[in-house]
């Protein structure tokens, strides 16, 4: 895999894609000769879609990609600095062009909005630092946005961080966890990490369960809307 910087300029980009596409063959061939086709000690693989922000250079990596017959692919490339609408196009011209029926893989992204977002653009798997980073600064993630739990007017609040979270959490109130902080208490960063994973499982699963309903649409719109309009830092 090479991931260019943004901004890069195309002939960067592809020269970029050369190297993504040659180490992809080389891979391949390297697995089909040394590693077990199925059963017990079987790994799989993820093609790693690459073409910075060009949409013709990422609709090509995917067609080729595709044709190595992969186990599953990764859009990679994305959140290098790129403007949201430019990652978000980047999924729209990588999505399309992978099999359907193999895992499309969205490499470290992203906030719960853009989860969403590119859950509706085909993405089935993501990995993100976004939760614990956060929870490590002060931040929990909530349905009504992020809670910089270190601020001053949540102080004497003794309300759950998130009401709808997991008991665990649940069970300590704002002032309190804000405290933990105050005090260096290495338990509000595990309490705030727990929150922050619990909330995207929780995402992931309500998102599930909406697709299956049909309704993943308007699930999507009313929870970026109420995580959007709150001001609750």
């Amino acid at each position: 895999m090479n991931a260019p910087p943004y901004p890069c300029d195309r002939k960067y980009a592809e020269n970029s894609l050369g190297y993504t596409l040659r180490w992809a063959r080389r891979c391949k061939a390297w697995v089909q000769e040394h590693q077990p086709c199925s059963g017990e000690g079987r790994q799989h693989h993820f093609g790693i879609v690459q073409g910075s922000v060009y949409a013709d250079l990422r609709k090509r990596c995917a067609e080729e990609l595709a044709a190595m017959d992969f186990d599953g692919y990764a859009i990679g490339g994305v959140s290098v600095g790129e403007p949201e609408d430019e990652m978000l196009r980047a999924i729209d011209h990588s999505a399309p062009w992978l099999p359907e029926d193999k895992p499309r893989y969205a490499m470290g992204l992203g906030t719960p909005p853009q989860l969403l977002e590119m859950i509706a653009r085909g993405v089935d798997m993501f990995d993100c630092v976004m939760p614990t980073r956060l929870a490590r600064h002060g931040v929990a993630l909530t349905p009504d946005g992020p809670m910089h739990i270190k601020n001053q007017r949540w102080a004497a609040d003794i309300r759950p961080i998130d009401s709808e979270g997991h008991p665990h959490v649940t069970q300590f109130s704002r002032a309190y966890v804000r405290h933990l902080f105050k005090a260096g208490e290495i338990l509000a960063l595990r309490l705030l990490s727990f929150q922050n994973l619990e909330f995207y499982l929780r995402l992931m699963a309500q998102a599930r369960e909406a697709i299956a309903a049909g309704t993943f649409g308007s699930f999507k719109d009313s929870f970026i809307a109420r995580y959007q309009a709150n001001d609750i830092l």
